[in-house]
């Protein structure tokens, strides 16, 4: 089976288990109609609406100002060059896997001729002991969860003595919080407490909360009014964002109190799966509401497979299946409200059919 045909065919599943489900347009479009009828449009950054958004986040975290911005790319570029500028140094640590070194097509280094330096081994969090061997630099980027190991996590005292680490040196920290919220659960923190380790944060509100699209950056004054200038530079500054401000409003009010139930659907999802021979979990236990599932068989074989068991009970157990540097399968668990949709018992006959259909 192709790639193509088995998303064909996952589109076709009643019972999708990854992540929300997906909604069509003139759904996603309902929330305008309980508007206030009075409520005008942004306009070029400014208005009630999205100034009450942006309010909203910075109390929320506890910090002095945030900026919504259409993507996180562009408000994480940002964020990085108003930090370096500040210390005058253009140098940045991250994981090797971090999304701007993987996803972005070298859109820091090109755009705004700032040097990268990796820190540890691509296949783990980075430690105190990476930083004390990576050479001076600005900013130390953080990403929690850390999506590309399966959302792994560094330990809450590990992750402060990191923080006090960077700031006693006077480098700056940012949080790749894409996902903030789903690390939450586990840390016992509130996001105000894992923000406030951090000089700027970085939301994403279609991630986690399903919104169309958007991110907020959050920070203190004096990045804010750096970072407004460079968001039109970037060309950030529509005329009007609304449409996607009222959707990444509405998402996160309604989703952001879900995260524990999201992750301990994720540790019984991967407490069945762990029982399912030929599949490694990574990590063993998860650590958030998202983990990575090994193979021990091609794409190919896995997606025939995972297409049988959706015939059979319609569900589909994973999204898509990459492929690893085995040259086997691999696919990302992310768990959010469709997973708590399903019966349990059709669950766990899906995934006895799965193995039945390996053991032949």
């Amino acid at each position: 089976m192709t790639s193509k045909e088995y998303i064909q065919k996952l589109r076709t599943a009643k019972y999708p288990l990854r992540g929300n489900k997906p909604k069509a347009m003139k759904a996603q479009m309902k929330i305008f109609e309980s508007l206030d009828d009075h409520l005008m449009p942004d306009v070029y950054g400014n208005g009630e609406v999205i100034e009450n958004f942006e309010k909203l986040l910075s109390e929320e975290f506890k910090k002095p100002g945030a900026i919504f911005f259409p993507s996180g790319t562009m408000a994480q570029q940002i964020a990085l060059r108003v930090l370096c500028d500040r210390r005058g140094l253009k140098r940045v640590a991250y994981h090797p896997l971090c999304h701007l070194e993987i996803h972005e097509q070298g859109g820091i280094k090109e755009l705004h001729h700032i040097e990268t330096v990796l820190l540890g081994d691509a296949d783990r969090v980075f430690t105190l002991e990476d930083l004390k061997e990576m050479d001076d630099v600005s900013v130390v980027l953080f990403e929690l969860p850390q999506r590309e190991i399966g959302g792994q996590l560094p330990s809450w005292d590990e992750l402060v003595s990191m923080v006090n680490f960077c700031r006693e040196r006077g480098i700056y920290t940012h949080l790749d919080g894409a996902r903030i919220y789903e690390c939450l659960p586990y840390y016992e923190k509130t996001v105000e407490e894992v923000g406030q380790l951090f000089d700027s944060v970085y939301v994403s509100f279609y991630k986690t909360f399903g919104g169309v699209t958007g991110a907020m950056l959050i920070g203190d004054e004096a990045m804010m009014i750096e970072a407004k200038i460079w968001k039109r530079r970037h060309g950030g500054d529509l005329y009007q964002l609304f449409p996607y401000i009222v959707t990444a409003s509405e998402a996160y009010l309604r989703n952001k109190d879900k995260m524990q139930g999201y992750y301990e659907g994720a540790k019984a999802y991967a407490g069945k799966l762990s029982k399912v021979s030929g599949i490694k979990i990574i990590p063993e236990v998860p650590v958030s509401n998202m983990f990575h599932i090994h193979f021990d068989e091609t794409p190919e074989v896995v997606m025939e497979r995972l297409a049988y068991v959706i015939d059979e009970k319609n569900i589909a157990l994973f999204g898509g299946i990459a492929t690893n540097t085995d040259s086997l399968a691999k696919t990302e668990v992310y768990i959010g409200d469709a997973y708590g949709e399903v019966e349990e018992l059709l669950v766990d006959q899906a995934i006895g059919l799965y193995e039945k259909e390996k053991l032949g």
